[in-house]
């Protein structure tokens, strides 16, 4: 198994699908190598394209009071990352053969971290990573258990954005990801 550092600079080399072409920096995750949660979007966007790191815009602004809500950290208790490690142009959903080539680069990353819980930032990471017939109206906020680990998707930051009468749902299943954690993390919290 690689470590970080090597899994890191083996990801920032990665040609295995054309999205290579037009990024300026490979988004490979951010966080404490120790959390026992990991957030998972799908993909980069423009600033975090240009920044290298995971939820640095408008959306990143917001998810990070979203996570001051229930005492968490990018910086400390948690781990951030995406499915694709590219910026898909134009900000489109990542392509199917995009994911599928860089979920490797993720599995890596969750074998490393070895999380108890994945928090699925949106419906394109939750149907990539809980699957089945998952919708993201019907099913976030939901707990589904895979091989022990405890997965739940919440709405993605910039849906919040463009529709606001959803953070309500969002601040309630928040609260259940904190009384999660609470129950089953040793030292998130």
């Amino acid at each position: 198994m690689l470590s970080w550092e090597e899994l890191e600079a083996a990801c920032q080399n990665c040609k295995k699908c054309a999205l290579y072409e037009t990024r300026s920096n490979i988004v490979f995750g951010v966080g404490s190598r120790e959390a026992e949660v990991l957030f998972v979007g799908e993909g980069p966007g423009e600033q975090e394209d240009i920044k290298g790191e995971p939820f640095v815009g408008r959306a990143g602004q917001l998810l990070d009071n979203m996570l001051k809500i229930i005492d968490l950290s990018r910086t400390e208790n948690i781990y951030i990352a995406n499915i694709v490690k590219c910026r898909p142009p134009k900000n489109r959903d990542p392509l199917n053969s995009e994911r599928d080539a860089c979920l490797d680069w993720l599995r890596a990353q969750y074998l490393l971290l070895r999380p108890k819980i994945v928090v699925c930032l949106g419906r394109i990471a939750a149907t990539a990573l809980i699957g089945g017939d998952f919708k993201i109206t019907r099913d976030h906020g939901k707990w589904f258990d895979k091989d022990g680990v405890k997965f739940m998707a919440l709405y993605h930051p910039a849906a919040l954005l463009r529709d606001p009468h959803r953070k309500p749902d969002t601040f309630v299943d928040l609260k259940e990801l904190q009384r999660v954690i609470k129950e089953i993390c040793t030292h998130t919290l």
